[in-house]
C-alpha cells in the first residue's frame, strides 16, 4: 500500500507538499524519509522521468513532470504499475491546480493544503482491487494502466545502496550505460559459447580418430 507522498520542485528539490502522516508511520519511515531527500537532491535535467527505488522493505517511486517530482513510499510487494498510476493522479491534480505557481514559489510547503486530495486518492489506492477500481472510476481505464504510460518494463529500477555507497546516478545515461554493460556481458558470453562449439565441431572428429586408434592398439598389444 501506498504509505507517504512528498511532492517537490526538480530544479531546487524545494518541498511543495506532502501527506500528513500519523506518527507510527513517520518513526517507521523515517529512514525512507531521509532517503527520498537524498533522491530530491539527486535529480537533475538529464533524470529518468520515472523511476522505482528498492530500500528494504519499501520502494520508492517517483514521477518527474514539469519541473515537479512526485515521490510516494510503498510497501516493496505493492504493484509498480498501481504505485504509478497513483502519482500519475496526483500530477494531474497539482498541476491543474498549482502548475502556473510552481517556479515562482520560494517557501516550502508552499501548496501544503493538496494534502487533503493526496489523502482521498491514497485511501482510493489502499489496495490492488480498491485501486483499480478507483483507475477505472476517474477515467484511467484498464488499457491505459497497461499502456505506455505505465509499462513497468520501462521504468528504471535502483537500489538505495547504490545511490547511498556507490554515487549511482538517477540519469538516463547511467540507465543506458548499466544496460550496454549488460548486453555487452551477454555478448560475450554468447560468444565463448560459439567459439567453444565451433572448436567441438573441429576436433571431435580427430578425437574420435585417436579414440578408435587407441582402442585398437590396445586390443592388438594386450
Amino acid at each position: 500500500m501506498v504509505r507517504s507522498t512528498t511532492i517537490a520542485r526538480a530544479s531546487d528539490a524545494l518541498p511543495l507538499a506532502a501527506s500528513v502522516d500519523d506518527e507510527q508511520t513517520e518513526q517507521t519511515l523515517q529512514e525512507h524519509k531521509q532517503q527520498s531527500k537524498l533522491i530530491f537532491r539527486r535529480i537533475t535535467p538529464n533524470s529518468e522521468p520515472r523511476c522505482s527505488i528498492e530500500s528494504g522493505a519499501y520502494t520508492l517511486h517517483y514521477l518527474i513532470l514539469d519541473n515537479v517530482v512526485y515521490l510516494t513510499i510503498a510497501e516493496k510487494s505493492y504493484p509498480r504499475k498501481l504505485a504509478f498510476s497513483y502519482l500519475d493522479e496526483l500530477s494531474k491534480e497539482f498541476t491543474q491546480s498549482y502548475g502556473s505557481k510552481v517556479d515562482s514559489v520560494r517557501k516550502p510547503y508552499a501548496f501544503v493544503g493538496f494534502d487533503t486530495f493526496m489523502s482521498k486518492t491514497a485511501r482510493l489506492y489502499q489496495d490492488t482491487r480498491t485501486a483499480t477500481a478507483a483507475a477505472e472510476s476517474s477515467g484511467s481505464n484498464l488499457d491505459k494502466l497497461n499502456g505506455d504510460l505505465q509499462d513497468v518494463t520501462r521504468i528504471m529500477t535502483k537500489n538505495m545502496e547504490e545511490l547511498l555507497w556507490r554515487g549511482d546516478s538517477l540519469d538516463k545515461m547511467s540507465h543506458l550505460s548499466t544496460s550496454l554493460r549488460s548486453e555487452s556481458e551477454r555478448y560475450r558470453k554468447a560468444a565463448r559459447n560459439i567459439n567453444l562449439q565451433a572448436m567441438l565441431r573441429q576436433y571431435a572428429p580427430l578425437g574420435a580418430v585417436a579414440l578408435i586408434v587407441l582402442i585398437l592398439l590396445y586390443w592388438r598389444f594386450f
